[in-house]
Order: C-alpha cells, then sequence, then structure tokens
C-alpha cells in the first residue's frame, strides 16, 4: 500500500506512521521542516518537504498515493496569532482533501478532534451525534477544527471517500510539544502543579488511536465519525495514576474555577505583551468547566478500537519525559 500522511513529526502523526511502516506500507510524510524528519526516516518513511496550507506542495507529494492520513494540526490553546489556526487547520484541510479528490484516492481518513462535539452538560458521556454549533465552541482552536471537520462532510457529500477519526485524549511517549494533556503531567512531574480543578477528560492509549486511523481506513463508513477513546477519569485520578508512576501523591487541593479563571484573564494580556504562550490559556480553563467525558462504543463495534489500559500508556508517557529532560523526577514504576 502506498500511503501519504501529514503530520508526521506530530503525536499521533508519528504513531500513525510507525504501524503503517511496520505493516509493510510504504509511507510518504508531508514535512514543514526537513530537519524534525529523523525519527520517521529511521522507520523506512520518505519525507517530504512542503506544507498543507501551500497547495501545490501537498498535491506533488501525494501523487500516487492510494490512502491518506491527514493528521497535521496546529493544536495550540491561547495561540497569540489565532490566524495561523485557521489557515493550517481549515484552509490546509481543505487542500489536502481537494487533493485527495482530484487524484482518486481509495480512502482518506481525517483526523478531527472531540473538541468538535457539545459535551455532556451533565457530565455523561456523549457520542458522535453530540454535534456542537459554532456559537457554543470556545476558543480558536475549537473553532478551527469545527470548520475543518465541516470541510470534510462537504468533500465527504461530494463523493470522496473520507472518513472522520475524532480522538480523545491521546498519552503515551513521543508527546514531544507536549500537547495540553501533556503539558499538565509534565508540570506535575516537575511540581509545578500545586492544586487541581473539578473536570475530566477521556484517556487513551495513543497507539490505540493510531491503530483506529488504520482501523478506520479499512472498515470506517465514509462520511461517518468515529470518537477514539478509552476511559473517562477526573483530572484528580489522572493525577493519581501519574503520581502511582513515580511514587508522588497527587495535589489534594481542589481550586473553584474562578480562581484559575481570574489567573489566566491576569495572564493573558501579559502573554500578548511578552509575546510568549500563556502558561494558563484561557480558553483551556474555560473548556475545563466542562466533564469531557465521551462514548467510544461505536469505534469499538465498528471498527475494532482496541481498549487498551491507560496505566502503562501514562507509564510510557512518564518515562519518555523524563528520558528526554522535559520532567526531572525519578520514576519508581508500577
Amino acid at each position: 500500500m502506498d500511503a501519504f500522511l501529514t503530520g508526521g513529526t506530530g503525536f499521533v502523526g508519528f504513531h500513525v506512521a510507525r504501524l503503517l511502516a511496520e505493516g509493510g506500507a510504504h509511507v510518504r510524510c508531508l514535512v514543514r521542516d526537513s530537519h524534525r524528519a529523523g525519527p520517521l526516516r529511521a522507520l523506512g518513511v520518505e519525507a517530504v518537504e512542503g506544507d498543507v496550507r501551500d497547495q501545490v506542495s501537498v498535491r506533488r507529494a501525494m501523487a500516487d498515493a492510494e490512502v491518506v492520513f491527514h493528521c497535521a494540526a496546529d493544536y495550540r490553546f491561547g495561540a497569540l496569532e489565532p490566524d495561523d489556526l485557521y489557515r493550517t487547520n481549515v484552509d490546509g484541510t481543505n487542500n489536502v482533501l481537494g487533493a485527495a479528490f482530484d487524484l482518486h484516492v481509495t480512502r482518506v481518513v481525517y483526523t478531527s478532534s472531540v473538541a468538535t462535539l457539545a459535551p455532556g452538560r451533565d457530565g455523561s458521556p456523549v457520542d458522535e451525534t453530540a454535534r456542537a454549533n459554532l456559537d457554543d465552541v470556545v476558543g480558536d482552536y475549537k473553532r478551527s477544527k469545527f470548520l475543518a471537520e465541516r470541510k470534510a462532510e462537504e468533500w465527504a457529500a461530494r463523493g470522496l471517500p473520507v472518513v472522520i477519526v475524532s480522538p480523545t485524549t491521546p498519552v503515551g511517549e513521543g508527546d514531544g510539544k507536549p500537547t495540553p494533556t501533556g503539558q499538565i503531567i509534565v508540570d506535575f512531574l516537575n511540581d509545578r502543579m500545586p492544586a487541581y480543578v473539578d473536570t475530566g477528560l477521556n484517556l487513551v492509549d495513543v497507539r490505540d488511536v493510531a491503530a483506529g486511523h488504520l482501523l478506520a481506513a479499512e472498515r470506517g463508513r465514509p462520511g461517518d465519525n468515529y470518537i477514539l477513546g478509552n476511559s473517562n477519569l477526573s483530572l484528580k485520578e489522572i493525577l493519581d495514576l501519574v503520581g502511582r508512576t513515580v511514587g508522588r501523591h497527587a495535589p489534594r487541593i481542589k481550586l473553584p474555577h474562578w480562581v484559575p479563571l481570574l489567573l489566566a484573564r491576569i495572564e493573558a494580556p501579559v502573554a500578548r505583551w511578552r509575546k510568549r504562550q500563556p502558561r494558563i490559556p484561557l480558553e483551556g480553563v474555560r473548556m475545563s468547566r466542562r466533564q469531557m467525558f465521551f462514548n467510544t462504543s461505536k469505534a469499538i463495534k465498528e471498527l475494532g478500537l482496541p481498549q487498551s489500559r491507560v496505566e502503562p500508556a501514562i507509564d510510557r508517557a512518564v518515562g519518555w519525559f523524563i528520558d528526554n529532560r522535559l520532567a526531572t523526577v525519578v520514576r519508581t514504576g508500577w
């Protein structure tokens, strides 16, 4: 199989590339910076320099591909230049799917996000039918992913065989940026999280997310969306699991939501003035007011999505952060 992949230097994209290469596929990855493609080349992946925002480079790199995996995204809260999010996430998605349509690829898997879904008001898990309205979506990242998903649906309506997958909160090794959830783990490991708020996330092993992409290419129904997730956990439960990995207690102080909200509002203008990302992104704090719990039964039933225990994935994430000097603690293991 000849596969074309975007986002191969990112967290989820790298694991999709690894799984494809291990399965014997010829994988060509579009990368913005070829200097970051060393780990991909070590897998035997062909790295081609280009940008999803550039139609010419996308079409050139996609030539001869049978299957396309569009994993690239600008995943940031509190971006100083929000237009960058829309150019990459919305325009870039339109470029990739338009090229796939013109080149008659046999299947496309588009990596969306559960950010496009409306969380349950009572904290109950929601499924793929819980579609949000744009006016209810908080922040530019979520808005850009919402609009990008609408682009995918438009191309599906035109006949593109695109399957949409929506990862929840992947965890595991290789989260180099790190993602907002990875940053929570890093902050805890580095003693920068003295307290927590009452919120919840759906955690999933990033390796299962990668497997879900390949399963979507094989078994997914074009035009359909599949949530790729696993365990619904409170933030306190997640921190307890991380703490067990390193032999440390999780924070015991639960803050009311108005405290981080106030801190985020104070920090926002300072971060803009200093031209840096805020440590407490306002949109992230706003999102934490709801439990982001999800029902993944559709992907389990229709795709065969694996449901690996999240504890080993957390352990791998902690070990990777330590080995790559993002965290300084010495872990004790399970």
